[in-house]
């Protein structure tokens, strides 16, 4: 079903691409980004999730399930580290394209 604020959503991203397109594409490459963090994550839980399964015999005796571990723990803190840098930009540039929202209203 097509909705009024779907076409201004629409006609805003089109506005603002015209308008300002490093703010359009900047955009997209967040959105990009915060899919492949997602991804990035997903891959580390399936990984270790399979270590686990896997295991045999004391755990803690496993040395490469403790490096995957800490490998994951900290990537898991990089992917989140960026995750955040990248909210805090696309609010600065939902911000943004918000000014243009008149025009796409219209």
């Amino acid at each position: 079903t097509v909705t009024e604020q779907g076409l201004e959503e629409q006609l805003l991203f089109l506005v603002v691409r015209l308008e300002r397109p490093d703010l359009a594409r900047r955009k997209a490459e967040l959105i990009t980004e915060q899919n492949e963090f997602k991804i990035r994550l997903d891959e580390l839980e399936a990984l270790l999730l399979d270590k686990l399964a896997h295991a045999e015999g004391d755990i803690l005796d496993d040395v490469d399930l403790i490096f995957s571990l800490e490998e994951a723990k900290q990537t898991s803190d990089e992917v989140r580290e960026k995750a955040t840098i990248a909210q805090d930009t696309q609010a600065k540039i939902d911000t943004t394209m918000e000014s243009y929202r008149p025009a796409a209203s219209r």
